[in-house]
Order: C-alpha cells, then structure tokens, then sequence
C-alpha cells in the first residue's frame, strides 16, 4: 500500500485509526479459552467487528511470540485473515526491529515477504546499516521510532547532544538514508507538545501515534499539531478497544468504543478536509 493509498481510505472511511492487537490468554473473553486458537479468534471478531471504522491494524507480536510457535501461527493466521478479507487494510508488524545489516534484511524478509506485512516497527539505535535493510523493499513502510510514549523516553530520546536534542537528530539523520521516503515514525500522543517540532523535520511522513486511550493521550491535541495536509497520522488505540469487555459480547463493546474514536476524526477530518 502506497502513502497515497493509504491517504485516500483516511478520507473514505473518515478515519484515522489503528487497532492494536494485543492479545493476552489471561485478558481475553474466557469462553474463547474453549476453541482450537483463542488468540486468532479473538483477533478475528475483533477485525470483523471494527474493519469499517480503521484504516489499520497492529499487531504486537510479543504478545504472539510469548506463547510459542502457537503464537506464531497465530499471528500469521491473523494477518492472512486481514489481507485476504480487507486488503484495504494498512498493517503494521509491531516487532521493533533492528540490529546488523545481514540481521535486519532476515528480519525485513520474515515480516514483508513470508508474513506480508505492510509495515514494521524498528528501533534506529544501531544507525543506519540497521534500518536501510527494511527500507529496501518496495511499497513497504518502515516505522522508526522517534520519540516513544513511556516513562523511560526522557532516559535518552530528549538529551541534548550538541545542542539539539537526540530524537530531533535521529529524525534528520535518518532522512539521509538510501529509500528514506518508505519512512514513517512513532512519536508518542502524551508527547503532544513535541509535534510541532517533529513536523518542522518531516513535515510530509506519516506518524504512527500511540498512547491515546489507556494512556491518557489526547486526540484533538495530536491533530493540531500533528496533522499535515495528507492527514499524516495513524491514531493506535489498543486496549481501550479490544478489551472494552470480557464478556461474550466483546466484539461488539469493541466495535463502540472504535466507533467513539472514529466518529471524532471524522468531525476533525470534516473540519480540517470538508469532507
């Protein structure tokens, strides 16, 4: 999927929004504990019941890899799933990424060849020759972090490294590197206040934003900073969606707590777009 691609199902479903898939056998409804795979078939009413109110999906593939190769295979059922019944979904391998070059193009290759994932989350610390890899593949995106929504980001993300904060020059640094068009970055929503200055440095890349909801993130505060001409965000809410309950109507509580989301981008999509 093309950014242009991507921009244009923004406007169609008036949504900016990315579910997060985090499925945790201790959170999830308990009759789903009864099937063959309760992970995929969590994830599967979930996609079901929300497809038409996100332009995308994420996966968080600790929450896969904790339980094994199960897990695994769990994964790659749910994202066969979305790209055979959604295709106009854009999906998001959140792995983090990143180590040597040889390291990195197997990495690359797992998550956009054999699982044929949109995109991959990866962490730059290692420099370049880590991230080059991934940004070699063709209509693939990769999505750097910049600057995250936990606690521990001000350990090294705000430091000043000659006279300019380190996120900022990681975010420089990186519009150097050989295909950095297919770059997109994380940059938390409890950063609000940074956006501005963020978009100063890649004012046309999309930024994949976390921590609204649970977090305690704003919405309004991350479009008025953060929003460029193309939309330019993708909104990820994760357990406030997915776990809205634990009973058997989890599907449905999910679909109204994406509903509540979507329909405020839709007011500043309409506000912002006119349409």
């Amino acid at each position: 999927m093309t950014t242009q691609q991507l921009h244009e199902q923004i406007l169609q479903k008036k949504s900016f929004l990315c579910v997060g898939l985090d499925p945790d056998l201790t959170k999830i409804p308990q009759h789903l504990l009864e099937t063959e795979d309760p992970i995929f078939e969590f994830n599967k009413a979930i996609i079901d019941a929300t497809h038409d109110l996100t332009v995308g999906y994420k996966p968080n593939t600790a929450f896969f890899e904790a339980y094994g190769i199960k897990g695994w295979m769990s994964l790659q059922k749910t994202i066969n799933y979305i790209n055979e019944n959604y295709p106009d979904i854009f999906t998001i391998a959140d792995a983090k990424r990143g180590d040597i070059g040889n390291t990195s193009s197997m990495y690359a290759k797992a998550f956009f060849e054999d699982l044929n994932f949109d995109s991959v989350t990866v962490a730059p610390y290692m420099g370049k020759d880590s991230v080059e890899p991934f940004l070699a593949f063709e209509n693939k995106h990769t999505i750097m972090l910049a600057l995250t929504s936990n606690e521990g980001a001000f350990d090294f993300q705000t430091l000043n490294a000659n006279g300019t904060e380190l996120y900022k020059q990681v975010l420089e640094t990186s519009k150097t590197w050989k295909n950095s068009e297919n770059l997109m970055y994380v940059v938390g929503a409890t950063k609000a206040e940074y956006f501005t200055e963020i978009r100063k440095i890649v004012p046309d890349s999309f930024l994949l934003v976390p921590g609204i909801g649970a977090q305690g993130g704003s919405l309004s505060e991350v479009c008025k900073y953060g929003m460029n001409d193309k939309v330019g965000l993708l909104v990820n809410s994760a357990r406030a969606i997915i776990y809205a309950s634990k009973g058997t109507d989890f599907a449905e509580k999910a679909r109204e707590e994406a509903l509540k989301v979507q329909q405020e981008m839709a007011k500043i999509i309409g506000l912002k777009f006119q349409v």
